[in-house]
């Protein structure tokens, strides 16, 4: 069914002022998921000897339609019910990440997860990520807006990022310490502070890295194995770079991948892998045109926007998207030290893709095309 420009109604409203190309970018990335987790997840579980071949599919299909339902349903908000969630998200995930510290279940050294009646394992920081930037743009804006005032309001952004860090660091999961920080510190350069505080956080941002490489054995041998190839296991990476080559310029074709049934993480991780191997260079290109056009798309339309918390929010948002989105492609082109780290909507996760969904949600809201504020009002 068309939609009139003329139709008044919360869907019609919604899609004449939303980015659709933004929209169709993301739900192209969405088709891939389904696909990558159909070429790749059934020999995983048939190597992990899952009751399914087909358990991960299933699931996955489960989480890409749930991912869908919250971006489009967050998507229709107001600036004001973007904040208004996000403060809520924001408290909720923080406890939850907290919790894990506690009660959460240790894979490999590390505590991220919990394991919830009916939901199964959650990995409450996913959503920290999303609902951090929005609530640490609110800060920022407000304490710009107050000028000298603001002085409470930035003391009340810093205390909450270093607590965030700090949480993050006790778990250890320095990969999303690090999107954490650069989305921080990115917000706090396009709000326009002062150049020497902005060289005083990158300083300690460098800083953290240097600590992270001497305190964690994982970061250090991982950079070391990079850098030097001495200590850790790059079986995956080794993998990963066969399967990249076997694929060529057109791929091997779908399901006709030999790597994923050696590729403990093919489905997850390293699922760029299994998209260069099956479906070649081109495939590969493409996938990463979209995430580039989907962070220069938002880049571009806050051009025009003139509410400095949008343009702070939104900013945090495409700087997480995209940095996840290269942390994990370059991983597994080893043209970084490896990091667990999914590759937004095409990778296996519940928690991730949902995630991702709702930041994605919270984009398309902030960079839709503003209303009157009383059209505005009636969805917060």
């Amino acid at each position: 069914m068309a939609l009139s420009r003329a139709d008044t109604s919360t869907l019609g409203r919604w899609w004449w002022s939303v980015d659709r190309w933004t929209l169709a970018a993301l739900f192209t990335l969405v088709g891939f998921g389904y696909v990558m987790v159909l070429a790749a997840a059934p020999a995983v579980a048939e190597r992990i000897g899952a009751s399914s071949r087909n358990m991960f599919f299933a699931k996955q299909v489960m989480f890409l339609a749930g991912a869908s339902a919250v971006m489009a349903g967050v998507s229709l908000l107001s600036p004001k019910g973007v904040r208004r969630l996000a403060i809520l998200g924001f408290a909720g995930a923080l406890l939850l990440t907290i919790a894990t510290l506690f009660i959460g279940a240790e894979v490999k050294g590390a505590r991220r997860w919990l394991n919830l009646p009916l939901l199964g394992s959650l990995q409450p920081s996913e959503f920290l990520k999303p609902c951090f930037a929005v609530f640490a743009a609110w800060l920022i804006s407000e304490a710009k807006l107050a000028g000298r005032r603001g002085t409470a309001m930035w003391g009340a952004a810093l205390v909450s990022y270093l607590g965030v860090a700090l949480v993050l660091q006790r778990q250890p999961d320095i990969g999303m310490l690090l999107v954490v920080s650069s989305v921080f510190f990115a917000q706090i350069f396009v709000a326009g502070i002062n150049l020497a505080l902005v060289g005083g956080l990158g300083l300690m941002g460098v800083s953290g890295i240097v600590g992270a490489y001497f305190l964690f054995d994982h970061v250090h041998k991982r950079v070391n194995q990079f850098l030097f190839g001495e200590g850790g296991n790059s079986y995956q990476v080794d993998v990963a770079l066969e399967a990249f080559g076997a694929g060529g310029m057109m791929g091997v074709g779908p399901g006709e991948g030999r790597m994923k049934n050696v590729l403990p993480d093919a489905h997850a991780d390293f699922v760029y892998a299994v998209v260069g191997e099956e479906f070649g260079l081109m495939i590969c290109l493409l996938i990463l045109g979209l995430f580039a056009f989907v962070v220069v798309r938002g880049m571009m339309r806050l051009l025009a926007e003139t509410d400095l918390f949008v343009i702070l929010a939104a900013s945090g948002l495409l700087t997480q998207f995209g940095l996840q989105a290269f942390i994990n492609m370059a991983s597994s082109l080893h043209l970084i030290p490896t990091k667990g780290m999914t590759l937004p909507f095409v990778s296996y996760g519940g928690s991730s893709v949902i995630a991702i969904a709702l930041g994605m949600g919270f984009l398309l809201a902030l960079t839709r095309k503003r209303m009157s504020r009383a059209e505005e009002g009636t969805l917060t």
